[in-house]
């Protein structure tokens, strides 16, 4: 799917790790290496911080 995106199409990526554990969650190698090329360059990085949006919702009821 990324390659088909890749430099066509925006992809939005949502997750509660933080960048610096994706390689190893990918489970690193060559594999991962060839993802993250893809997810890294040319990306608009948007850090909402370390909120727990689960905690957040339960405070909110």
């Amino acid at each position: 799917m990324l390659e088909r995106r890749y430099e066509t199409a925006s992809t939005v990526f949502c997750t509660q790790y933080t960048k610096k554990d994706w390689h190893q969650r990918l489970g690193s190698g060559v594999h991962a290496d060839a993802i993250m090329d893809r997810i890294v360059h040319n990306i608009i990085w948007v850090d909402t911080g370390n909120h727990n949006m689960r905690e957040h919702a339960i405070l909110n009821q």
